[in-house]
């Protein structure tokens, strides 16, 4: 399997990062490290709305929660193509 991390649409780092929060929040995943966040799920991870912290450790999250973390993302993006598409038609 190929290890390519280079995004298909760059600009859409920011959102997919928030996302990853977003989900974590929802389902009780908090990784450690610092938890210095800037979005409305700081609360809810047990950190502070000051930015982003590069100190989170997201390998002390199993394998399965990172999974399920990366899965329900893709759900997510393919419910808001299909929204998308429909709207359109």
């Amino acid at each position: 399997m190929s290890n390519n991390r280079r995004k298909l649409v760059p600009q859409c780092s920011k959102a997919l990062e928030s996302m990853k929060y977003e989900i974590a929040a929802e389902i009780g995943i908090v990784p450690s490290g610092s938890l210095d966040l800037n979005s409305e799920f700081a609360d809810e991870l047990g950190g502070q709305a000051h930015g982003h912290s590069h100190n989170i450790d997201w390998g002390s999250v199993s394998s399965r929660n990172n999974g399920y973390i990366g899965g329900s993302i893709t759900k997510r993006l393919i419910e808001q193509a299909q929204k998308s598409i429909l709207n359109l038609n």
